[in-house]
């Protein structure tokens, strides 16, 4: 892969169009341009203001579209050493307000277990594809109270995301298919 596939675009908001750079690690898989696009047409007028978590940050892609589009503010957990050393870079040359953000060393398992920071208003699910996170960490972000009442999850997958695969206080509210990628929205059940 050669260097400037270790780089994107943010698509909207006041940085539209600014180029950021990812760490070359193994497990990134940025979420692509037209994923994100849907994503946040689906959460237009939601952002702004908005509390945001990204459980799995990777490239922190999503983090950046929604500070772009006026999210309050962002937690981002990497477990990665390297990884999590980039992101701090890249938020420190987009914003020099560190009060807009916060980057953490951590597994994210580990993290959402040990949490009381929430709610969050938007948290964003993107799992390394070869494991089974998602069973673990779903659970955990209802007993832990980390989703607001009003707040939606992103759950990216390889595979259908079923409503029998999310914890009963979720329902899925908005799913799509985009190449081999699986993405949906999910919120408290009514």
């Amino acid at each position: 892969m050669s260097s400037s596939s270790y780089s994107m675009r943010i698509i909207g908001g006041k940085w539209r169009g600014r180029k950021v750079s990812f760490a070359q690690h193994e497990e990134i898989r940025p979420t692509p341009n037209r994923i994100r696009e849907t994503l946040f047409n689906w959460l237009q007028g939601f952002v702004h203001g908005s509390r945001c978590l990204e459980l799995y940050a990777g490239s922190g892609i999503l983090s950046l579209e929604a500070l772009s589009r006026g999210a309050k503010s962002v937690t981002l957990i990497e477990q990665a050493s390297q990884v999590h050393q980039h992101l701090q870079t890249e938020l420190a040359k987009i914003t020099d307000s560190s009060q807009l953000y916060q980057c953490i060393n951590q597994p994210a398992i580990t993290w959402a277990s040990n949490q009381s920071d929430g709610p969050f208003d938007i948290i964003f699910l993107d799992p390394p594809f070869a494991g089974s996170e998602l069973d673990t960490v779903l659970p955990l972000i209802e007993v832990n109270s980390l989703l607001s009442p009003d707040g939606v999850i992103y759950i990216e997958s390889p595979a259908e995301i079923l409503g029998e695969t999310i914890p009963l206080q979720f329902e899925i509210y908005k799913q799509k298919k985009a190449g081999s990628v699986h993405y949906c929205l999910c919120r408290h059940r009514d």
